[in-house]
């Protein structure tokens, strides 16, 4: 079992930035692809950002690439999401996963195990 506890979220001005931490507890995720999903007001979740254990595969989402980056450190057992140049778009609540058992990088809800609680981010405009 893993625990995922989110931290960072909050209220933020447009073109401001946020990083997000998701620190994993129960068991190492150090082997385990990791993704961090949102969840607009009256939209579908989607997965924004994810990466392999080792970085070698990741993903971005059209919407934040060059603004949003997603580092591990594997040490720690813990995930970061960093959001630069935020936009009113962003708003919504971040969520991270981790996949367990699934090939290469999985980039839908269904192919994730665990989530933590989630996180609000809101961007003023």
């Amino acid at each position: 079992q893993v625990h995922l506890v989110e931290s960072g979220g909050g209220l933020v001005q447009a073109g401001g930035s946020l990083r997000l931490s998701c620190a994993a507890s129960g068991r190492t995720v150090s082997w385990d692809p990791m993704g961090w999903f949102r969840q607009g007001p009256g939209k579908e979740r989607e997965c924004v950002a994810a990466m392999t254990w080792g970085g070698g595969t990741i993903y971005y989402a059209d919407s934040v690439k060059g603004r949003f980056t997603i580092s591990r450190d594997n040490a720690k057992n813990t995930v970061y999401l960093q959001m630069n140049s935020l936009e009113p778009e962003d708003t919504a609540v971040y969520y991270c996963a981790v996949s367990t058992g699934a090939a290469g990088l999985p980039l839908t809800q269904n192919e994730y195990t665990y989530w933590g609680q989630g996180t609000q981010v809101t961007v003023s405009s």
